[in-house]
């Protein structure tokens, strides 16, 4: 049974703030805490979707490897949001790679529970599809990004995104609230790494961002939501296919990845 920490946790948290004491109690039955080192992996792509889980503290990166052999990121876990999610999917194995950014704290509850779990708890049951939903549609936007977009606004889009869900007011302006690197950002939105260091080099420059080691700091949204909608397209590295292309169709690829 999880920990008084932990309950204390989840009250925090708007999945589980609606739910009674005694409700809550039921919810975590079955429930095992899980703490995650920076760098640990708290499953791999391919292996048994074995559990489905719930963030309670921390940040989490979603990862897939690509059939030519190439590291997307998906999307980052926040706090309160429902991962591993392949058991509501009805499949049998994770379609990405999850691990942790920073310290991070998680409950793990096994995938044979999941239908008990949203049947006596429907509430949390239509958050989890409204989550996947969101999931669904956010990768749909982000395959039309890839397609359609010049890099700098795929980039921008992304840093936007990024501080919207995660950022934390500091002297600077909006910091991205967990460590996140350049090569993180150019696994986001499809170019390279040359390229994103190129961009936040010139927006630094321009006062429209500070960067530094593993840190984005947002010094005015509004610059950046204008380069967002009307960027000029950016010179490539070495004509490198990956700052113009995104990937081919991939309807399957957005439905699978709702599980995360």
């Amino acid at each position: 049974m999880p920990s008084p920490l932990c309950h204390a946790l989840l009250r925090n948290l708007d999945l589980f703030r609606p739910l009674s004491d005694a409700q809550l109690d039921a919810a975590l039955q079955g429930a095992t805490p899980c703490r995650l080192e920076a760098g640990e992996v708290a499953y791999r792509q391919g292996a048994d979707g074995a559990h489905f889980f719930v963030l309670l503290h921390g940040c989490l990166k979603v990862a897939q490897l690509t059939a030519e052999g190439e590291q997307v990121v998906v999307r980052y876990v926040n706090p309160g949001d429902m991962f591993g999610l392949a058991c509501a999917m009805r499949q049998s194995c994770y379609p990405a790679t999850v691990l942790a950014v920073q310290e991070s704290v998680c409950l793990a509850w096994p995938a044979s529970a999941w239908e008990g779990f949203t049947a006596s708890h429907p509430q949390l049951g239509a958050i989890a599809l409204q989550t996947m939903g969101q999931r669904l549609q956010d990768a749909h936007i982000r395959i039309q990004e890839l397609s359609t977009d010049e890099v700098e606004q795929r980039v921008a889009r992304a840093i936007l995104r990024l501080v919207q869900q995660s950022g934390q007011p500091t002297q600077e302006g909006i910091g991205i609230s967990f460590p996140i690197t350049r090569q993180d950002v150019a696994e986001m939105t499809g170019t390279t790494l040359h390229t994103v260091s190129r961009l936040l080099s010139d927006w630094k420059q321009r006062g429209i961002v500070t960067s530094g080691r593993k840190r984005i700091v947002l010094r005015s949204p509004a610059a950046l939501a204008r380069l967002s909608e009307n960027a000029q397209a950016a010179p490539d590295c070495a004509a490198c296919l990956s700052c113009r292309d995104g990937p081919p169709a991939a309807e399957d690829q957005a439905a699978e990845l709702a599980a995360h």
